[in-house]
């Protein structure tokens, strides 16, 4: 009995737990590629995916089976171990990121206390997918652009340091949940909002996307560090760089939108209940991903490296001592101290 009760039954109960998030999550990744398709064709006045299924809702699926479908071709000069390795950690990885996000007070997998470190740790890692693929593809093509994804990532990982420390400051607390909790009333977009437009562009950065897509530049670089790869294993990295846009989206909510709190505490906002509203300011921040995507040129490498470098990081270290200094010279003691 106790085998039961102390092993296989919370056993089942996490994995059913870690499967309502990671459910949802694929469905979204397969509903922002139709989104992203819609979104860019009615910026262009054209009509878009609109034949498979009704108004081209199942587009995502006939994309998915047709890529399964499709045969995996290695390269004979390449790593076949690393080289099919690779999209697998970076779909891995912006997958467990999932387990210290909060969904709604008490909805979270693993509340632990420093969750805004795992995040950051996470985060860190997705690089190593990218370069072993440009590695392990023997490809000069593939091995600049995971050399442009490894510098650009460091660069930009910096300034996003210096703004989640900045929000540390002001809520007392590496937990998740305190820091959306100390949202309450004011969420931080307002008096932080400098730091809010840095996180929300090194974001851009982090998941090459335009206009940053340096990495993948298919004007000079025919896709960088995917070129060679097809079928299933292009599926994950594609599958990979869409969950790290939602998950980018949810630490920017989380961070500076109040998580799952309404924007005013009165009715109808608190009718709706708190996972809907974070969802909706997830698509509110994916959208802008998406808009900036269907009217931004794509920047010089020179110019990325300027705006990370001198730029983002002055800017972000000045704010953060500044913030420093407000909070101890007014004597501010954190929601959470």
């Amino acid at each position: 009995m106790n085998f039961w009760t102390n092993i296989v039954w919370p056993l089942v109960i996490t994995v059913l737990l870690i499967l309502a998030i990671v459910v949802p999550v694929l469905i979204g990744v397969a509903y922002l590629t139709l989104a992203e398709r819609k979104v860019m064709a009615a910026m262009q006045l054209r009509v878009g995916p609109n034949l498979v299924g009704p108004f081209g809702l199942l587009q995502p699926f006939a994309d998915a089976v047709k890529l399964m479908f499709k045969e995996t071709v290695i390269p004979s000069g390449a790593n076949r171990v690393v080289f099919v390795a690779a999209p697998m950690l970076t779909f891995m990885l912006s997958l467990v990121a999932w387990a210290v996000i909060p969904f709604d007070a008490g909805l979270v997998l693993a509340d632990i206390n420093v969750g805004i470190l795992y995040l950051f740790a996470i985060s860190s890692l997705g690089v190593y997918g990218i370069i072993m693929a440009g590695w392990a593809s023997n490809s000069k093509y593939a091995f600049l652009g995971a050399l442009r994804s490894a510098a650009q990532m460091v660069s930009y990982e910096v300034s996003i340091g210096f703004v989640m420390i900045t929000v540390l400051l002001c809520v007392g607390s590496l937990n998740l949940s305190d820091i959306v909790l100390a949202q309450q009333g004011l969420w931080f977009c307002l008096p932080l909002f400098p730091m809010f437009i840095i996180f929300f562009i090194s974001g851009l950065a982090e998941t090459n996307r335009t206009p940053f897509d340096l990495p993948e530049g298919e004007s000079e670089l025919v896709a960088g560090f995917f070129v060679e790869y097809s079928s299933i294993s292009f599926a994950l990295f594609f599958l990979g760089e869409y969950g790290n846009m939602i998950l980018m989206s949810a630490m920017t909510s989380v961070l500076f939108l109040g998580g799952w709190l309404p924007p005013f505490d009165m009715a109808p906002f608190t009718w709706l209940p708190g996972p809907v509203w974070f969802a909706l300011k997830i698509a509110a921040c994916l959208f802008v991903f998406l808009w900036v995507r269907a009217t931004m040129p794509r920047y010089r490498y020179d110019q990325l490296m300027r705006l990370g470098w001198k730029v983002f990081l002055p800017f972000s270290l000045i704010w953060l001592v500044l913030t420093a200094g407000a909070l101890v010279a007014f004597g501010w003691v954190p929601r959470t101290a």
